[in-house]
């Protein structure tokens, strides 16, 4: 089946867009290929559509289980066979898909890269038919990105195992250096990037100068009809806020990893309905978004950088339709940014008391410890230790990215079920919901009669057609009539110990961990700086591209700084500036008065120029069809 027969059959797009046809037929071809493709870009369909054509399992692997969930559901939906392996699941079902896997059960097969610390899945993926390697979220690889995961530097070794199959690493955020590093690190044979232009014409990048941030996210809200989403950075904030907003009569809910699962997929889903207008929310609301008809995104805090703040801001106006990516300052983001650097690089010694500490509360002894997984309690250790979070969490980032612990905080724990009645008294009991229920717990969970197993609401949800929270009510009542234990979901942190608990005077933080990464980030926030600054006279879109290496050919004439060139402009100069708007249009193509793009100029020069420019000979007229007489 031919890739647009394909892209046709399970999403109902008639071709292609972007660079999607290039990287699917490079993938095809056997070469290992980096795909820069901005925030709505439709990465997935660059790994989808060739998996489908090509024989074999495709290993996807991805940092975030919310994430692979709903990408593994949204494929089922389609009659797609697909299967995902997190951190949460017990053995015996990380076995039985494996297993499944070899026997050619699924096309794909979502991973997360701590995986690959397993033994037993390293041995059973190398018997998998593999047809290629997926890496989303590429830049997770690279030390001194933004996000930068040390879970994915282990996923080049599985090439070992599949020497001859091509990797695509895909990504939304990637300076030139960067680009260079994930090629590298992931031993492409040879160097291979297809980029698709940064440059969003219908989104208008304005950074808003507000003495009350409150008064300014209003005032947005009030000038910009259509769904909304406001970025904060703490989950204190993210409620406050969202509880003001409906004070104040806005339609807001909120969004942050504490929430557990139930309450995410409720308030994303209501959102996405435009049940709910405006969804308040920190960095962990957006990968995997479906809303293309967000209108705008508010930044009530400066991210930390450029690449953070163009991915979140790049969720609005999917559509192509005008909308708008807005910035709130109120002058004292550089005192804050000092504060934050404190507080994500805490000193080192500070670093090693914590990771003293921590053993001991989690009750791991000297030499102890290795591949030991335990819940963290983090307000409990603050107020058994005296620390404030926000430094802890820098302290515990840092153990993290040395390889001395796992800390991981975005996912909620999986909930834990066992049977403690035999299956006949059990079914008894049971009506029909519970029936089909306790079926398919049957059929998917094995040893659930003699332990706890741990299970996924949402699966069961969609294996049974039962909405997730009927599913645990269900249980709960099942469990206060002692037919069932089951142990709910609940946010908690935890923690990892990846090798034995050494003494804190043996805890090394290397360059490339602490001071590297320190630089990097003072770098980062240096860009974020000079981004916001309210008297740079520079284009916000043409400095967001350049950042990424891309130089634009004109301004986008719709950010706040063009706005205020322009309405500072002789009309004279707006006529000119028109005029080579509308030629750099027509010397890519023929079109009409109405298909040029005068966003931001104003309409009513458009008939005056246009006929200067005939009567210069610069363009001339087939019917209503304008054509530049020179190219480019």
């Amino acid at each position: 089946m031919q890739y647009r027969e394909i892209l046709h059959k399970y999403w109902g797009y008639d071709d292609f867009r972007g660079i999607q046809r290039e990287v699917i037929e490079s993938i095809v071809a056997g070469r290992d290929t980096l795909a820069l493709m901005p925030t709505g870009g439709g990465k997935s369909i660059t790994f989808q559509v060739p998996a489908l054509a090509m024989k074999g399992v495709c290993i996807v692997f991805t940092p975030l289980i919310s994430l692979m969930r709903d990408q593994v559901e949204a494929l089922k939906r389609h009659g797609i066979k697909a299967a995902y392996i997190n951190s949460h699941m017990d053995r015996d079902s990380v076995l039985t898909i494996l297993e499944n896997a070899i026997f050619g059960a699924y096309k794909f097969l979502y991973v997360a890269p701590e995986r690959l610390s397993s033994r037993l899945f390293l041995n059973k993926l190398s018997r998998i038919k593999v047809s290629f390697i997926t890496v989303d979220e590429a830049h997770c690889i690279c030390q001194w990105g933004y996000d930068f995961r040390p879970s994915y530097l282990h996923i080049a070794d599985i090439r070992d195992f599949f020497p001859q199959v091509p990797v695509l690493a895909l990504t939304a955020t990637a300076t030139p250096e960067v680009a260079r590093d994930i090629q590298q690190l992931l031993r492409f044979a040879e160097s291979n990037v297809l980029q698709m232009s940064f440059e969003r014409k219908n989104l208008a990048y304005i950074v808003r100068r507000e003495d009350s941030i409150l008064d300014g996210i209003l005032h947005a809200l009030h000038s910009i009809p259509g769904s909304c989403i406001i970025y904060t950075r703490s989950r204190r904030n993210c409620q406050t806020l969202s509880e003001q907003l409906n004070e104040l009569g806005e339609n807001a809910t909120y969004y942050h990893a504490g929430l557990n699962g139930i309450q995410k997929n409720e308030r994303q889903e209501r959102w996405r309905r435009d049940e709910i207008r405006i969804m308040v929310a920190t960095n962990a609301f957006g990968m995997g978004i479906d809303k293309p008809d967000v209108r705008l995104v508010l930044h009530a805090d400066m991210p930390d950088s450029v690449e953070a703040y163009f991915q979140e801001a790049g969720r609005a106006g999917r559509d192509g339709k005008p909308a708008y990516a807005i910035l709130l300052t109120d002058g004292g983001e550089r005192r804050r940014m000092a504060r934050r650097l404190a507080q994500n690089f805490p000193q080192p010694d500070y670093v090693r008391d914590v990771y003293e500490l921590l053993g001991c509360f989690l009750g791991i002894a000297v030499g102890d410890g290795l591949k030991v997984t335990r819940e963290f309690n983090i307000d409990a250790f603050c107020r058994t230790y005296s620390y404030f979070p926000t430094s802890l969490v820098g302290a515990l980032d840092l153990l993290d990215k040395a390889g001395y612990i796992e800390y991981r905080d975005e996912d909620d724990a999986s909930s834990r079920l066992r049977i403690n009645v035999p299956r006949p008294e059990l079914f008894r009991a049971l009506d029909s919901d519970g029936e089909r229920l306790m079926l398919s717990v049957l059929r998917h969970y094995g040893g659930i009669f003699v332990d706890f197993v741990f299970i996924d609401e949402d699966f069961l949800s969609s294996d049974t057609g039962l909405p997730a929270d009927d599913i645990y009510q269900l249980l709960l009542r099942l469990s206060q009539l002692h037919l069932v234990s089951f142990i709910p979901r609940k946010h908690m942190p935890r923690v990892t110990f990846c090798t034995r608990r050494v003494d804190k005077e043996e805890v090394n933080l290397p360059p490339q961990v602490y001071d590297l990464r320190r630089k990097t980030y003072v770098e980062r926030i240096e860009g974020m700086l000079q981004y916001i600054d309210m008297e740079s006279d520079c284009c916000r879109s043409r400095m967001l591209l350049r950042y990424f290496g891309e130089e634009p050919e004109a301004d986008c004439g719709i950010c706040d700084v063009c706005q205020r060139r322009r309405e500072l402009m002789p009309a004279e100069d707006a006529a000119s500036a028109l005029r080579s708007h509308i030629l750099s249009q027509l010397r890519q193509g023929p079109r009409n008065a109405f298909q040029l793009d005068i966003t931001g100029f104003d309409a009513s020069l458009l008939e005056e120029v246009i006929d200067r420019l005939r009567a210069e000979g610069e363009i001339t007229s087939d019917g209503l069809l304008l054509k530049a007489t020179r190219p480019n």
